[in-house]
């Protein structure tokens, strides 16, 4: 062998020797908020490190200080963060305020709109609406729907007295109409029984998610999405109404539930509270498990049901996209680690950790439906998922939207159509101030 030639190959090997030695330093990190989907999602990079010497790590944040702690390093043009797993509000902040790598060509390298489900790609990734511009990738699909107390439904004592009530069987609400009946049957408080758990808290997106959700399935609307037109939409008859069956459900709910989110919902069921428990579906895996609740072998859970007379079936849209952050030095190796991601084989392990991939094929599988005891609502509710506002000023109207509703459902101050006429007045007036009109 010539001496060039050896000197070539030796030279070759050097360079894939520090290429792979670079290539083990490099780590990335993402941001996400504190709960067992981020744990799933630092197990599932293992796979990564060891197929490519890439560490990533997966930093998180209690879920009340998650969105301060991301806009305020996005504000400072920070690069602690190379990735972040926002919520689908975020998209509007994230992509206007230059916090976001646009991916639409990422999109269409890697066919990502035809490979997730269609409901996440518009909820998680696309600003503005309609736009085909993307800016997330769905990582974590989610919508709120129930669980219920399996056990109670199908004793035969309770069943008999139900169709003697209400005249039809007891079974998992249809619509709006017998989910009540079903709350007002259980309802018993010199048992320490209650109705049903309902999301109040309104320090966060709780209340307006539940709230919004029964308002979509009551053939309401929030407002246009493209025009900003609020007023006459928001406080529309069907929404009035929607509001108005909110507080009325509330009234079965157990004592002192006025400010509910997901950790109190859950107890609900864990400790033999309520019949039936609203919640997102990310908080069910602890209500299947029977180290987690004593009850789990009782428990169902079942999509939101249809609005009352024949009205639309809806849930409100939770979950998030991961996005690359723009001011992160590791871009080009974020993007390799997506592409990684997206890939069918990933997303098939994603769900087997218990992250709720939005993955079409692996999503509509027969085996992802019968995975747990609620894979299949959720495949229901991920066909049928509409959201909140994604503007940048999304946090100031959610905001408004908790002041507004939250006297009124939990208070029992003023009607629900003062209530929508003020949020009305209160969104339009956000808008104008940022000039949407």
């Amino acid at each position: 062998m010539r001496r060039s030639t050896l000197l070539g190959l030796l030279a070759a090997a050097v360079f894939s020797l520090a290429g792979k030695a670079a290539l083990a330093a490099e780590t990335l990190t993402i941001l996400w908020a504190e709960w067992d989907p981020a744990n799933y999602l630092q197990e599932l990079v293992k796979d990564y490190e060891k197929q490519t010497g890439v560490k990533v790590i997966v930093e998180t944040v209690p879920w009340p200080d998650f969105q301060t702690k991301a806009f305020t390093e996005f504000n400072a043009k920070g690069d602690a963060y190379d990735l972040v797993v926002g919520d689908s509000q975020w998209l509007g902040a994230g992509s206007t305020g230059g916090h976001y790598v646009d991916l639409t060509d990422f999109f269409a390298k890697h066919n990502v709109a035809k490979s997730m489900a269609a409901a996440t790609v518009a909820g998680y990734a696309e600003y503005p609406p309609g736009s085909k511009k993307y800016w997330a990738i769905p990582l974590e699909g989610d919508a709120n729907g129930w669980a219920y107390r399996k056990d109670w439904f199908e004793d035969p004592k309770e069943k008999a007295a139900f169709k003697a009530k209400y005249h039809y069987d007891l079974d998992v609400p249809k619509d709006y109409t017998q989910l009540r009946d079903i709350a007002e049957f259980f309802h018993r408080p010199n048992e320490k029984r209650y109705g049903v758990a309902l999301y109040t808290d309104n320090t966060y997106d709780a209340l307006a998610m539940g709230v919004e959700q029964t308002i979509f399935s009551f053939g309401g609307e929030l407002g246009n999405y493209s025009t900003y037109k609020v007023r006459d939409i928001i406080n529309s008859k069907q929404n009035v109404e929607a509001l108005k069956w909110y507080k009325d459900l509330y009234k079965f709910a157990p004592p002192g539930w006025g400010k509910a989110f997901f950790l109190e919902d859950n107890q609900a069921i864990t400790e033999g509270v309520a019949a039936m428990s609203m919640n997102f579906f990310a908080f069910f895996p602890a209500l299947a498990n029977p180290a987690t609740n004593k009850n789990a072998k009782g428990t169902g859970f079942f999509a939101n049901p249809a609005g009352p007379g024949g009205k639309p079936r809806f849930a409100a849209l939770g979950g998030q996209g991961v996005s690359v952050v723009s001011y992160s030095k590791k871009r080009d190796q974020a993007l390799k680690w997506l592409e990684w991601f997206v890939r069918d084989d990933v997303q098939q392990r994603w769900a087997e950790l218990g992250g709720y991939t939005c993955n079409e094929k692996v999503l509509s599988s027969e085996k992802f439906r019968k995975a747990t005891p609620y894979n299949e609502a959720f495949y229901q509710s991920m066909l049928m998922v509409k959201d909140f506002w994604a503007t940048p000023e999304y946090a100031t109207l959610l905001e408004q939207m908790n002041k507004r509703v939250y006297p009124f459902v939990v208070g029992a101050k003023g009607t629900a159509e003062e209530a929508l006429n003020g949020l009305a007045d209160d969104w339009e007036k956000t808008f104008k101030q940022n000039k949407r009109y």
